[in-house]
């Protein structure tokens, strides 16, 4: 079966703290640490990998979400 890919985009302000929670699940139900890093015992063990549709690998081995967040305030970026 083909490999699916996600991209996600939010925008505005509402748009980016939504996205926010949403990151934060699909690392917790994902077992990804925050830093990008999987969690060694659960991976080892699984042979799941959907976590490819949302996240790419990069070089160094950390996941990066396909996602693009933008607003015009500067400040909702980055907050938590």
């Amino acid at each position: 079966m083909p490999q699916k890919e996600v991209l996600q985009i939010h925008i505005g302000q509402a748009g980016v703290q939504i996205a926010n929670a949403c990151w934060e699940l699909y690392c917790l139900e994902h077992a990804i640490q925050p830093d990008g890093q999987l969690y060694q015992g659960y991976h080892s063990r699984a042979v799941d990998d959907n976590y490819n549709a949302f996240f790419s690998i990069s070089t160094a081995g950390k996941c990066v979400p396909r996602v693009v967040m933008a607003d015009l305030e500067p400040t909702v970026i980055g907050n938590k």
